[in-house]
C-alpha cells in the first residue's frame, strides 16, 4: 500500500506558474499583499518546481474568482462568432448537425489560456486563431476524420493558449492562424 508521501511531487506547468503569478497580481491590484509580499511571493513563485512549494503561498491569497463559462448551443444550422466580440475563460459549443464557424482573430483575451469544448455531432468545424496564438488540440476526440492544423513554425510570442478539447462525430475541425 502506498500513502501520499510515497507519490512523487506533480511537477509545475508553465499554466500554472501564469495562474500563480496572476492571482498574486490580483491580490496586490485589491491590496491584499503589499509590494514587499508581491515582490517575495513572485520570486518564491519563479523558483518553485512543484505544486506542493506553491501551495502555502497560494492558500495565503485571498480566494480565486470563478473563470468564466460560456455555451453555444444549436440542434441544427450554423453557430458562428466574428469580429471584436470577448472570449469567456472557458466557451463550450454543442451542435447536434450544421457548421460552426469562430473567428477569434479580432476577439478580445481576457485570459492567457482559453479553453474550447467542442460536441458536434456532424458537420464541420472552422476556428481562426490569432496569428500569435499557440493552440493545443490533443484533447479533442474525432469519430471520422482528423483535425486540420498545422503548427507554425516560427509562432510569435505573447498571444493566448487555445485549448481545444470535446469530440466530434462525423465532420472535420479545420484551424488556421490569421494574417496580422
Amino acid at each position: 500500500m502506498t500513502s501520499l508521501s510515497d507519490n512523487p511531487p506533480s511537477p509545475l506547468r508553465e499554466d500554472d506558474r501564469d495562474t500563480a503569478v496572476r492571482r498574486l497580481q490580483e491580490a496586490y491590484a485589491e491590496g491584499h499583499v503589499s509590494h514587499e509580499e508581491l515582490s517575495a511571493g513572485l520570486d518564491q513563485v519563479l523558483a518553485a518546481r512543484t505544486h506542493g512549494e506553491l501551495a502555502p503561498l497560494l492558500a495565503s491569497l485571498p480566494e480565486e474568482k470563478a473563470g468564466t463559462t460560456s455555451t453555444i448551443a444549436a440542434a441544427g444550422g450554423r453557430i458562428q462568432r466574428r469580429g471584436a466580440w470577448r472570449v469567456p475563460r472557458t466557451l463550450k459549443v454543442e451542435s447536434a448537425f450544421g457548421k460552426v464557424r469562430l473567428d477569434l482573430s479580432r476577439a478580445v483575451f481576457e485570459h492567457p489560456v482559453v479553453d474550447i469544448e467542442l460536441h458536434l455531432g456532424t458537420g464541420k468545424a472552422k476556428i481562426t486563431v490569432p496569428h500569435d496564438a499557440v493552440v493545443d488540440v490533443e484533447g479533442l476526440r474525432t469519430g471520422w476524420k482528423d483535425s486540420v492544423y498545422t503548427p507554425r513554425r516560427h509562432s510569435p510570442t505573447g498571444g493566448p493558449t487555445i485549448r481545444i478539447t470535446g469530440a466530434m462525430g462525423y465532420g472535420r475541425l479545420k484551424i488556421r492562424h490569421a494574417r496580422r
